[in-house]
């Protein structure tokens, strides 16, 4: 099987972004709270956005399932209080459970959490429990800058995430390191936004020693992470200073990394540096870069063409970084496919 770990519903029906609208306004201080009940979105709407949209790349590009997530920039975490928060990331879970309902062979459902600037992790303990027990999330996008740029959150090291990591771990479930958008004009969030946040998780991850108290917790970390790979010896240098053992035993036993590097020689980087066990087929299709490149007359985040192209990959290797690397970091992904006969 090919499984993308990465995609996010950045095609959801206009309706969505409409209601989103009028909730950022009742938070800016101006009219009411829009009622969720209020946002209709059928069956069809939904299979409109999806087979014009995901399906019909992933079926071009030879991809079989996604595991599929909100639009990460729609988060928005920085947005309004808690309560704003609780009721989009509701929103959100409930509409990804929907598309993973009505396309059961293809897609799997991935959750975001109501995490807001200033509030306890904790707080987003209930959405968790309730997005894998009642809508069958496989996965959790984990942002660490909730304030959207300010970085006001403590280091994902840092004891107060520890009621999330405990749900984690008792769920096996990963979690996507993922920011949202940023606030500040400053960072494109896409670009720097992103990437930058992706490396400092990173960081944060080798200064400290969670995985002491976490041994079975497992963080993915996106768009190939960041400056990591191209970066490894000055990682590997700084853990030596700071004390750490080599990478490999500090981290990689829980830290994974995707394939969201929209060029070919990204990916060879990407698969010479970091262990084939480590690295996880993703695209993030439809997502950052939408064009076609027009050095290859593909698109950029054709991300498959790039894994079967690099020569730092047996077939064997391949394969792992296709499927088999998914369902061993995925468990519950592993026993839904396994109830399917896949």
């Amino acid at each position: 099987m090919i499984i993308d770990i990465h995609g996010h519903y950045t095609t959801a029906p206009a309706q969505l972004g409409a209601w989103r609208d009028l909730q950022i306004a009742f938070a800016n201080g101006q009219g009411e709270a829009p009622d969720p009940a209020a946002l209709h979105i059928s069956d069809d709407d939904i299979r409109e956005t999806i087979e014009a949209n995901q399906l019909k790349l992933m079926n071009e590009r030879g991809s079989d399932l996604t595991v599929f997530s909100p639009r990460a920039s729609f988060m928005a975490h920085h947005i309004g209080d808690l309560a704003v928060s609780q009721t989009w990331a509701r929103i959100c879970n409930d509409l990804v459970a929907r598309v993973s309902e009505l396309f059961p062979d293809r897609f799997i459902m991935g959750a975001m959490l109501p995490q807001s600037p200033g509030e306890a992790p904790a707080t987003s303990v209930p959405e968790l429990v309730r997005a894998v027990e009642e809508l069958g999330a496989v996965e959790i996008n984990l942002n660490p800058d909730p304030s959207g740029g300010l970085w006001t959150a403590p280091a994902l090291t840092d004891r107060s995430w520890y009621p999330v990591y405990e749900k984690l771990v008792e769920y096996e479930i990963p979690a996507m390191i993922h920011v949202s958008t940023s606030c500040k004009s400053q960072f494109h969030t896409t670009g720097d936004h992103y990437l930058g946040a992706d490396t400092t998780a990173f960081m944060q991850l080798l200064k400290g020693d969670l995985f002491r108290d976490f041994p079975d917790l497992k963080f993915v970390i996106p768009h190939g992470g960041g400056a990591v790979p191209y970066h490894w010896g000055r990682f590997r240098g700084l853990a030596m200073a700071l004390g750490k053992p080599e990478l490999e035993e500090h981290l990689l036993n829980n830290v994974f990394f995707d394939t969201c590097v929209y060029h070919q020689p990204g990916i060879n980087l990407l698969t010479e540096v970091i262990p084939t066990e480590n690295i996880l087929f993703a695209s993030e299709m439809i997502g950052a870069v939408r064009d076609i490149d027009p050095r290859t007359g593909h698109y950029f985040d054709d991300t498959k063409r790039y894994v079967d192209a690099t020569p730092n990959l047996t077939d064997a290797e391949r394969e792992l970084v296709f499927e088999g690397n998914a369902r061993r970091v995925y468990p519950r992904l592993d026993r839904a496919l396994a109830a399917q006969g896949k």
